[in-house]
């Protein structure tokens, strides 16, 4: 498996491990982590800070450049918000490690230009699994349902 992956399941886990939902995520720089991140709505009472939204958060300021040269690893498909970020800031490649618990925004990300490949990792799917199985009024909150 991927490194980079390694290090998003890695905080998922982490999120998991806090109490929260276990969904990680890293940015790449030309073969570095620049910022990485997990779920941490329920532990920081926020709306917004998604896995891929605390990377991005804890990246800190970017030049452009370095985001249009920039991989986003994500354990789970991004969603509408998350995307939303991705084209902002102009992340050319995205890698999901699963969107059978939750298929996000993959379709536009591909329609703006945006490389996806999701690798069906089954890690991810049983963290996704167990957790929506075992917490179920978490999840429907963190999708808006």
């Amino acid at each position: 498996m991927d490194k980079f992956m390694q290090a998003a399941i890695a905080e998922a886990k982490l999120g998991l491990s806090e109490g929260g939902i276990p969904i990680g995520s890293v940015i790449v720089h030309k073969g570095k982590i620049i910022g990485r991140g997990h779920n941490r709505r329920i532990q920081s009472g926020s709306p917004t800070l998604h896995g891929e939204m605390d990377a991005l958060e804890n990246a800190g300021r970017q030049s452009a450049a370095t985001y249009r040269e920039s991989v986003l690893y994500t354990t789970l498909s991004p969603c509408s918000m998350c995307s939303g970020a991705i084209l902002l800031y102009g992340i050319p490649k995205v890698i999901v490690g699963e969107n059978s618990t939750f298929l996000g925004e993959e379709e536009l990300l591909a329609a703006r230009g945006v490389e996806v490949e999701v690798v069906h990792n089954q890690q991810c799917i049983e963290l996704m699994q167990n957790f929506i199985s075992s917490s179920p009024e978490l999840w429907n909150e963190d999708i808006g349902e």
